[in-house]
């Protein structure tokens, strides 16, 4: 069965397509304007009421009036101020040791024996080298008169004829070799004495006394212990002089060696105290360098009192030396000095959004400026202010700048923003 449609009928269906197509596109364009008018008031409300991204907040610190105190830091360790190595110039056994660590002794006192047998056999043999020697002397002397009388004798007999040239020359000779005996004889008592001397000398050092008044710091010896003194000398004992005066050996790095001089006040601490701050002074800079790797670093010498015998000979200590002491300054953190702004000129770091004014650094973007700097917050925005930079401590730094006052405030960072 077909069915078939007039064209009337056709018409009318087409119409009511077209109607129903327009009828979209009109309720798609009302859709799209609702939508923006909904952008638009989001974000009118967002700029009228500040939802938008917030401005840069800084963190700030005033500018400050007070002192400033440049040191230089070093390390090193405490020594006596006069320590000496008492050792032995002869060998043998050690027969007895007198005193022990830490003992006090006094200049001469006996500290160990070492056993002076051969020693003394070796005076006893000088003595009586010297004896012998004497007995030669006197020997020498009694033959030299005897010839000088005998001379005389001829001389007179010469005078009278009664004895020959030859004779006479004899006597004369005689006479001679009598006084270069005497003279002879006279040196080996001479030498016979220096070896006595030194016999003696050696017999003496077999008793080991100290050369200082002082404190024992170690003893290295024991009784019983044979010793040999050879090319070099055993130290048998170290003393040091006096405990309540020591030195701290410190070594500054050649960067900052230049700064410091005799003079300079200077402080320490030590492991062994460390809530103890003591006091020191700076008496030398030594010249010779101290290589250690690629580090070069001098020594510097500072005296220590140590009255109250806290401190100890070989104790580490970092001293801070005051090379420089400025009072009543303008002072600023060296966090103000190494602020810079960032870039870009929209607040927040997003998008610039309209409406929001002017950039907030100064002349719409960040200023090169020659030298140190710091940073101000005026109206909103950012101006650096130019300064000289004195001294610095390593946290604050001796500002001058006929723009900044005591009290004025400069950025030291960006502030976080709470989420």
């Amino acid at each position: 069965m077909s069915t078939t449609t007039s064209p009337s009928a056709d018409s009318e269906l087409a119409q009511i397509l077209d109607d129903a197509g327009a009828g979209a596109k009109k309720r798609r364009r009302r859709i799209l304007a609702a939508a923006a008018v909904a952008i638009a008031l989001v974000v009118a409300g967002a700029v009228a009421f500040g939802g938008g991204p917030p401005p840069p907040a800084y963190e700030k610190a005033d500018v400050a009036r007070g002192d400033l105190e440049v040191t230089v830091t070093a390390t090193g360790n405490l020594e006596g101020l006069n320590t000496v190595e008492v050792g032995a110039e002869v060998s043998g056994k050690v027969t007895e040791v007198l005193v022990d660590h830490n003992s006090r002794v006094e200049k001469g006192q006996l500290l160990a024996r070492i056993d002076p047998e051969q020693s003394q056999a070796a005076v006893d043999q000088a003595q009586a080298q010297v004896t012998a020697a004497e007995a030669s002397v006197l020997q020498a002397q009694a033959t030299r008169d005897e010839a000088i009388d005998k001379l005389q004798r001829g001389e007179e007999q010469d005078k009278e004829g009664l004895i020959s040239r030859q004779d006479l020359q004899t006597l004369r000779a005689a006479a001679s070799r009598a006084k270069a005996a005497v003279a002879s004889a006279k040196a080996e008592l001479q030498l016979a004495r220096a070896n006595l001397t030194s016999a003696r000398s050696r017999l003496d050092k077999t008793a080991i006394v100290a050369p200082i008044g002082g404190v024992v710091l170690s003893r290295l010896v024991e009784p019983g212990q044979t010793v040999t003194a050879g090319f070099t000398t055993p130290v048998l004992f170290k003393v040091a002089e006096d405990l309540t005066r020591m030195r701290l050996v410190a070594k500054v790095d050649e960067s900052d060696v230049g700064k410091v001089s005799e003079g300079q006040a200077a402080r320490f601490t030590v492991d062994a105290w460390p809530d103890r701050v003591f006091e020191a002074k700076v008496t030398s800079v030594r010249n010779e360098p101290t290589v250690e790797g690629t580090v070069v670093s001098y020594e510097t010498l500072l005296s220590v009192d140590n009255g109250e015998m806290l401190l100890r000979p070989g104790m580490t200590a970092t001293a801070t030396i005051v090379v420089d002491h400025r009072e009543n300054v303008l002072l600023v953190p060296n966090a103000a000095l190494r602020f810079s702004p960032p870039p870009q000129a929209s607040r927040g770091g997003g998008l610039p959004l309209p409406g929001l004014g002017r950039s907030p650094w100064a002349g719409g973007g960040q200023q090169k400026a020659a030298g140190p700097r710091l940073w101000v917050e005026e109206a909103g925005a950012l101006r650096p202010v130019p300064v000289k930079a004195l001294a610095t401590d390593g946290q604050h730094t001796q500002i001058e700048s006929p723009q900044l006052k005591e009290g004025a405030q400069v950025i030291v960072n960006l502030a976080e923003v709470p989420k």
